[in-house]
This record gives C-alpha cells, sequence and structure tokens, in this order.
C-alpha cells in the first residue's frame, strides 16, 4: 500500500456516483469491468494485460473499491506490474495494493480492505456479469453480514452523461473513423475482396491513431457482414459499418458506396433511409422524452412500400457499445428500454442506425452519432453520407 493523489484529482463526479447509490440504498461498490475501471481512473488500463487477462492459473482481476460519501478511502487492487503506473502518476486514490497475483489474492484484498473501513457495509454493489464465481465467493466468506447486490445499472447510470472532454473524445473518434471510410472507398473498387476492403479500413484508422475494434462489410444483396473472400462486382453496393477506438470511446458509423454514378433508384433508397435518420434527430434535446426519438421514424416506416425491409434503432454510445440511455427494447440487441420514458439529458451520447435490407439492390444502412446538447443536438463525422465514389 502507498499514497498517491487526494481525492481533489477524481476524474468523475463523485457527488453524482454518491445520489445514485443512495437511490439504490449501496453502501460501497466493488468495481471489476475494465471498462468502468477505465472510467473511474480517467482513461486508464494497463497495457502488459491489453490483450488477454489469463495469467497463469488464474487471471487479471482489477478491483476499484468506493464507499459512499467517502472518496478518500477509495482502494484499487492491482498487479504487481502495475507499480510502474504508479510511478507514472496514474492512479488518484489514496490506497493502492499491489501483491496479487490470483483472482482469490485480488478478493481478499478487497474484503480485506472493506472491513477497515470503519463502517459496517450492509449492501455491496457489484458488477454480476463481470465478477468471477470465486471472487464472489470469497467476498460472500469474508463479508457475512453484507447483501451482495447487482450494480450494473447504478454504473452505467454513472457514465451516462458525458463531460465536455469525453463529448470532444467521441467527435473526434467519430470524424476518424468517417474519414478512414472516405479514404477506403477511394483505395477500392469492382474486384476487391471483402478481406481486402477491411485490411485497408482498418490500416487507415490506425493511421489517424484508432484501434480499430471491427468492421461489418456488406456487398450488394449480401446481408452476410463478416469478412470473407467475397468480390465486389460491377453495380454493387457496399457498406462500410466499423467501431474504432479513441482513448476508450467509441467511433461507431456507416457509410455507403458504390462504383461510379449511382442510379436514380439507389440514390431515392438512400433517401428514404437519410429521411428516417433525420427524423429521428428531430426531438432530440435536454428534457425530451427518449422514446420519442422513434415516434418519427415508426411513422414514416409505417407508411413505406419497403417497410418490411427497414430496419430502425437508436441507442447510447461511449465507452461501451448499447449504453446508456436506453431508448427501446424492439432492438436487435435486446434490453428493457429503461429510458423510453424518461427525460435525455445534456451529454448523453445517441447512435441512430436505419437498414433497407433490399431484395435486389442490397444492403443499404446509414448510422450517426449524435449527442444531445443545452440547445438541442450535434452530430459528430455528420458527412460522407450520400453515395460515396468508389475506385472505378
Amino acid at each position: 500500500m502507498s499514497e498517491t493523489a487526494t481525492p481533489n484529482g477524481v476524474p468523475f463526479d463523485t457527488k453524482r456516483l454518491d445520489v445514485l447509490m443512495e437511490e439504490d440504498n449501496l453502501d460501497a461498490v466493488l468495481i471489476t469491468s475494465k471498462h468502468n475501471i477505465q472510467y473511474m481512473l480517467g482513461g486508464y488500463r494497463f497495457f502488459f494485460y491489453s490483450f488477454a487477462d489469463a495469467h497463469g492459473l488464474s487471471r487479471y482481476l482489477p478491483i476499484l473499491i468506493y464507499a459512499k460519501g467517502r472518496p478518500q478511502d477509495t482502494s484499487y487492487v492491482g498487479s504487481p506490474m502495475e507499480k510502474y503506473e504508479e510511478e507514472l502518476g496514474k492512479f488518484w486514490m489514496s490506497e493502492l495494493h499491489f501483491s496479487n497475483m490470483t483472482v482469490e489474492h485480488y478478493a481478499s484484498t478487497a474484503v480485506r480492505h472493506l472491513q477497515r473501513l470503519g463502517r459496517p457495509v450492509r449492501r455491496l454493489g457489484v458488477e454480476m456479469d463481470f465478477l468471477p464465481h470465486s471472487a464472489f465467493a470469497i467476498l460472500k466468506d469474508g463479508l457475512p453480514e453484507a447483501q451482495i447486490v447487482n450494480a450494473n445499472l447504478t454504473l452505467e447510470m454513472l457514465r451516462a452523461v458525458k463531460t465536455p472532454g469525453e463529448l470532444a473524445i467521441l467527435r473526434d473518434a467519430s470524424e476518424k473513423v468517417v474519414d478512414a471510410m472516405i479514404a477506403t472507398f477511394t483505395k477500392h473498387g469492382v474486384g476487391s475482396t471483402k478481406h481486402e476492403i477491411i485490411a485497408t479500413l482498418k490500416s487507415e484508422e490506425t493511421a489517424r491513431g484508432l484501434h480499430f475494434e471491427y468492421g461489418l462489410v456488406n456487398i450488394g444483396n449480401s446481408f452476410n457482414r463478416a469478412p470473407s473472400a467475397q468480390i465486389w462486382r460491377d453495380g454493387e453496393v457496399l457498406a462500410l459499418d466499423s467501431g474504432g477506438n479513441d482513448r476508450g470511446y467509441i467511433g461507431d458509423l456507416c457509410r455507403m458506396g458504390f462504383p461510379g454514378d449511382p442510379d436514380d433508384e439507389l440514390v431515392d433508397l438512400l433517401g428514404l433511409v437519410d429521411e428516417i435518420q433525420q427524423a429521428a434527430r428531430k426531438p432530440i434535446r435536454p428534457g425530451a422524452r427518449g422514446g420519442d426519438i422513434y415516434a418519427g421514424p415508426e411513422a414514416i416506416l409505417a407508411r413505406s412500400p419497403h417497410r418490411e425491409q427497414l430496419d430502425f434503432v437508436a441507442h447510447g454510445m461511449g465507452i461501451v457499445g448499447h449504453e446508456a440511455p436506453w431508448l427501446s427494447d424492439r432492438s436487435p440487441v435486446p434490453y428493457p428500454a429503461h429510458h423510453a420514458d424518461k427525460s435525455l439529458d445534456a451529454g448523453m451520447v445517441i447512435s441512430i442506425e436505419t437498414t433497407l435490407s433490399h431484395p435486389r439492390r442490397g444492403f443499404i444502412k446509414l448510422e450517426d452519432t449524435v449527442a444531445v446538447t443545452p440547445e438541442g443536438w450535434e452530430a459528430f463525422g455528420d458527412y460522407g453520407r450520400g453515395w460515396n465514389n468508389a475506385r472505378t
């Protein structure tokens, strides 16, 4: 254990977390997911385990422990090699524990810290989906009087409203992804394979300082989005849907390409997709009901002759794909519509996507990233939304 900076330099809103914990009657939270530790450490991820968590017969399990109303007592439980990061000033909390090499060590160290708080922990919030069973068992044995409950929602709500700094990163990430897509369209055309297109997209995102997370590519009327040897043929559309990570935040957008000039039918079809996208933006503002984002698109879908081939979804974006706000339970990635009847807040970020799976002309999609601002909304990387001419 050693001393680091005082809680004056805490990179998240402790008062907001305290309010959320009070609402859920939590005395302390124990954080084990990499994304929430990154958030609460201001962007930190230990480089040694950036590829995998497995180590010997166990695994890396960083733990951050926060007691309600007591940021000065926050503790971080990490690996011995994270002493290197301590020397570089990466940690703000008052207690650091770097003598752990197995899940049992990490969890036992966390139990000892909670026992020393000097105040009973009646309800302990943990990330159930990110806590190994062996660690959970140690917490149960070491804290027999504590009720251990799932705090996933509490921590997701903490991240729902982005700071100006987070919004700036998401804007950069979105613009870099779109720029990489436009560059990829200019370098490929008829005769290119999916593998070649994705390799270029990855190279273009990496050159712009992004970590390439994924590339979903559709050619023509194939609705299979996995990498393959499929060849782009004359007259076929190309959809590039990619996630690029910028300092932990995801830029996730989709843009369309065509080899040459698109015909009137393709212009009209992409115009329909864009009409739905624009309808979704109209109600976005602080105080608006989250579910209202769906009202305009659903009205257009209902009267469209292509309604059976159209799909619309809107979801939160940030460190995690499909994070808060959650606006509908009708998504291809289903979850409770927690924010459908709640008000939007300035600082929330929403991914809006419309897909037309046309049986003859193919997969046509736009995905945009829209932030709720004090005045209304702002779209990040809001260009390249028409037909991008590919190399011919």
